[in-house]
């Protein structure tokens, strides 16, 4: 099978790529309690770089004290000492040919570890938190109407947390907009009830992450990438999609093409593109994206199916394949594809975008 096009080159703003493979952000849970990224971590974001990936976004992570952290153990960048660790990260990752982007994540009404959150409207998140483990802890707690303070905070966290991001080293920041978080919860109807300037039509509900998005652009310098991850199915929720399929992407990738972002994730959370990304006209979400907004692409789910991201690209559907749980068993995936060498399979059930390092080592071991 010819892979030519996994390896065609492509710009990221003014930083050229090795290829096309890009490491999905993966929930690890593995830095301290303080949110402060570990050695563990540092190696394995160093393997993804060593096995060849062009693009490594990393794990969500939070962008103030108070409300935006989603997990226990989830790495932070809202101090220096934060910073320090991730810059060791980055360090590492830049010894090879990779670009290194930090997913900027806060979780509104979806925290695992917070008993007091915030969210667009006071709405009960459907479904259960989450252990480790799978273990059901209960359900989320009602949040809070986010006030006019709150909607300062959220935003002056991120441009803070962009502003670390680029003194640790990052060539970039995406900002996690899927998945039922935060951004997801405005542009979502049900979850958003508002009546003023953020609540109401599709200009509205995107209107908070446009905000954060230029207030970030206003500090960094004109090389930093700024990208936008999206998704229809939620973590919560993972048969949600979005009310009128295509008319609805239509609207919502006109609007966005205002911003003119960096590129956009399109992301499958259930891991099926095909399931959660084409709609019944033929259409798809991703390849929507790409003719509405004519920025760079990067779709998601079960694409570690070589046929199928090969089609995407040729077909005008993506410019990017990123890649989850198939990278956690399969570290060098863009240099065995590349060498025409088969991969490692892995088990869904077990080898869980939310597992632990540790955990996931674990489970790795029992199937070698």
């Amino acid at each position: 099978m010819s892979t030519n096009s996994l390896f065609n080159p492509i710009n990221l703003r003014n930083h050229q790529l090795i290829n096309r493979f890009v490491l999905a952000p993966m929930t690890r849970r593995s830095a301290t309690s303080e949110g402060i990224a570990t050695s563990e971590m540092a190696d394995y974001y160093h393997s993804f770089a060593k096995g060849g990936f062009g693009v490594i976004i990393t794990e969500g992570t939070y962008t103030d004290d108070r409300f935006s952290q989603a997990d226990l153990n989830q790495p932070g960048l809202v101090n220096e000492t934060q910073v320090e660790a991730w810059a060791t990260i980055v360090n590492r990752v830049h010894q090879f040919d990779s670009l290194i982007i930090c997913q900027l994540m806060h979780g509104g009404a979806l925290s695992q570890c917070r008993e007091q959150t915030i969210a667009p409207s006071a709405v009960l998140p459907k479904g259960v938190r989450n252990t480790e483990d799978g273990g059901l802890i209960g359900p989320f707690p009602l949040p809070k109407e986010m006030s006019s303070e709150d909607f300062s905070e959220v935003l002056n966290g991120y441009v803070q947390s962009a502003r670390l991001a680029y003194e640790a080293g990052f060539d970039g920041v995406e900002l996690h907009a899927a998945n039922g978080y935060l951004f997801d919860q405005f542009i979502t109807p049900h979850t958003n009830l508002r009546t003023d300037r953020y609540g109401g039509n599709m200009y509205n509900r995107l209107r908070f992450l446009m905000e954060v998005f230029q207030g970030i652009k206003e500090v960094v310098p004109e090389e930093f990438i700024v990208g936008i991850r999206l998704s229809e199915s939620k973590v919560n929720d993972l048969t949600y999609r979005w009310p009128g399929g295509s008319a609805t992407a239509i609207e919502l990738f006109d609007i966005l093409k205002e911003i003119n972002a960096d590129y956009l994730h399109i992301a499958a959370e259930g891991g099926n593109w095909a399931r959660e990304c084409l709609y019944e006209d033929g259409l798809s979400s991703s390849g929507l994206a790409k003719k509405i907004t004519g920025v760079p692409i990067i779709s998601n789910g079960g694409l570690h199916d070589i046929s199928i991201a090969e089609a995407l690209l040729s077909n005008q559907e993506a410019d990017l394949i990123s890649i989850g749980r198939a990278a956690i068993a399969n570290p060098d995936f863009p240099q065995r594809v590349a060498a025409g060498n088969s991969t490692v399979p892995f088990f869904k059930e077990l080898i869980k975008p939310s597992l632990t390092l540790s955990h996931t080592r674990t489970v790795l071991e029992k199937f070698k």
